[in-house]
């Protein structure tokens, strides 16, 4: 019926807190967030983080890299999006700007050009119209630039 919340000693909550950010990168919002749901007060909250950022468990910098290269890599999102992620995760725009500085210009035009011609191929519209509305959607959607975008569509759909 209720849910007995299980309550942390500081010392307990750091060590959590230590294998969250070991297991994978985060960001100050994420580890935050972790500890509210863990009930933390506001003060052991800041004590948490400031010991997680000494230790280098935390690192903005390093986590919006990271973020970057993975989102890129993985998930083929262009730059837009990534840069709209990084900022609903409060991170610094000298972070995000360091952040970009790790995708390749030459492997983000081949990315995008290689996600442009797999999407037109899967697009089954007979009306021009159509697989240029679809594949800009597809495209800008995932974040990638509006005038990359639209020189792509006049250049594969004539």
């Amino acid at each position: 019926m209720f849910q007995k919340s299980k309550s942390y000693t500081l010392s307990e909550a750091t060590k959590k807190l230590e294998r969250y950010c070991a297991y994978q990168e985060r960001c100050h919002k994420d580890v935050t967030t972790k500890l509210k749901e863990m009930r933390m007060i506001p003060e052991a909250i800041d004590q948490i983080i400031t010991h997680l950022i000494q230790e280098n468990y935390l690192n903005e910098e390093r986590f919006a890299q990271s973020f970057a290269r993975g989102k890129f890599n993985i998930k083929k999102w262009g730059r837009n999006r990534i840069v709209n992620e990084l900022k609903q995760r409060h991170i610094t725009s000298y972070n995000i700007k360091s952040a970009l500085k790790e995708i390749d210009d030459s492997r983000y035009l081949e990315t995008f050009d290689a996600l442009a011609k797999k999407r037109l191929d899967s697009l089954k519209d007979t009306d021009i119209q159509k697989r240029r509305r679809k594949l800009a959607d597809y495209l800008l959607y995932r974040g990638w630039e509006s005038h990359l975008v639209y020189a792509k569509i006049q250049e594969l759909i004539k």
